[in-house]
């Protein structure tokens, strides 16, 4: 019992706090509070009630979101104008005369280009709510509607094509097109090449050792599980290293190869996503630095999914990895529970308590990474076999907390992790995530 009041008082002794904060994994917008839920919900009634002025306040203060102040919006009946963040890009926009018009720039083409313009052109057709544009020299993409039909859903999915695209196409074409030149970089915050060697040097040593650890087993008999470790490790990067640009499209063409839809067979796709990690392995590290930066985000560049779906994802890995388990192949099966909850992460946008909670499983799964970012607290000594069994209870406590109001039914039961293996760890916990009620009432 005394020990029990002594880990309860750490838990509210904010046990997550740390020297440096690093932020893990992609931006979700499945992260709303209560009072920005009703936000949403009181901007569509003003719209319907045509306070449309009201309604476009009550619409951006429902995406800002604070911890990131990804937006900025100012005004009053006549005129308005907002600006928000979307990785590489900003989005501006106005209201004035009835017109609600927002622009994100591209590049600059210092001459026309045929080519460039064709690529455009065809990408248009693709595009639901905005469009590509040329303003002087500059590629531009922009969103225009009528207030009167401004309503928040259609604000949202339109302004959500625009940002999420042109992040996304302003890379690509800066990259395909070597004449053109990047705009609107001011914004981004460049980190310390001492995280940038860290992230470098974790991304060479894992890449290293999955293969090295693929070439000791037979490439048909363990097709599954290459496959499993070949895509927790796309994951993995994408989750600690957190990647931006050429990097990020790097990895996910690696994980396409195998979701792609054709008949090959999984041997096959195994040897391709390999040269793929050999090749990213062989990037120079001046590249690699030039992809590492944090930016602030708006929009979730993947959809939210029900629980259920989640506990699915959670659940198949777990009973795949049973047969690692008992035939003595303890790193499949730890990479193969790590991929349940990862893929996850990459594939879905979660609510923010799950990806808190997956943060915990990557510490103890990976404590010299952590250490070498300048993580102070150790979760797992692995040379001992030891957990830091009340720390990682009090974080799990203080996640359930912060989010108790969203989520009241969450409940980890922290009493049923097992501390005796990294395995038996990885298994429990993921089951307790499996397991939580994330339902609203």
């Amino acid at each position: 019992m005394f020990n029990k009041l002594i880990s309860l008082i750490k838990g509210k002794s904010d046990p997550a706090a740390e020297a440096v904060r690093i932020p893990f994994g992609r931006y979700s917008d499945n992260n709303k509070t209560v009072a920005k839920g009703s936000r949403w919900t009181e901007a569509d009634n003003l719209f319907k009630d045509k306070k449309y002025m009201e309604s476009i306040n009550a619409f951006f203060d429902y995406l800002k979101d604070d911890e990131q102040k990804n937006v900025n919006f100012s005004g009053d009946n006549e005129r308005f104008s907002f600006e928000f963040y979307q990785g590489s890009k900003v989005v501006r926009g106005r209201i004035e005369n009835g017109l609600l018009s927002a622009e994100v720039k591209l590049a600059k083409m210092a001459q026309p280009s045929v080519p460039v313009m064709r690529r455009l052109l065809e990408m248009n057709f693709a595009l639901y709510y905005s469009r590509y544009a040329l303003r002087e020299n500059e590629l531009c993409m922009r969103f225009d509607t009528n207030m009167e039909t401004a309503n928040p859903s259609k604000l949202y999915y339109g302004l959500k094509e625009l940002a999420i695209k042109s992040d996304k196409q302003d890379d690509l074409l800066v990259q395909d097109f070597s004449f053109l030149e990047r705009l609107d970089q001011e914004h981004i915050y460049e980190i310390p090449d001492s995280e940038k060697q860290v992230k470098h040097e974790a991304m060479q040593t894992w890449i290293t050792e999955t293969l090295d650890k693929i070439a000791t087993v037979d490439a048909d008999k363990f097709s599954g599980g290459i496959c499993y470790l070949l895509l927790a490790l796309v994951y993995r990067i994408d989750f600690l290293i957190a990647p931006e640009g050429q990097l990020l499209n790097d990895l996910e063409k690696i994980s396409g190869i195998y979701f792609k839809k054709d008949d090959r067979q999984m041997v096959e796709k195994n040897r391709d996503m390999i040269e793929e990690f050999k090749k990213l392995r062989d990037k120079p590290k001046e590249e690699v630095f030039k992809n590492l930066f944090r930016s602030r985000y708006t929009f979730s560049i993947v959809t939210p999914q029900p629980h259920k779906t989640i506990a699915d994802a959670i659940n198949e890995a777990n009973q795949n990895m049973l047969w690692y388990r008992d035939n003595s192949h303890e790193y499949f099966a730890n990479k193969i529970i790590e991929y349940g909850l990862t893929y996850c992460q990459y594939s879905y946008s979660l609510p923010k308590p799950i990806s808190q909670l997956i943060e915990i499983l990557m510490q103890v799964n990976y404590p010299e990474y952590f250490k070498a970012l300048g993580y102070t607290q150790p979760l797992y000594m692995p040379v001992a076999n030891k957990f830091e069994q009340d720390v990682i209870a009090g974080r799990i406590r203080q996640i359930q907390n912060q989010w108790r109001q969203k989520y009241p039914l969450m409940n980890f039961n922290t009493d049923q992790i097992a501390y005796n293996s990294l395995l038996r760890f990885n298994q429990s916990f993921t089951n307790q995530i499996e397991l939580l009620n994330l339902n609203n009432e």
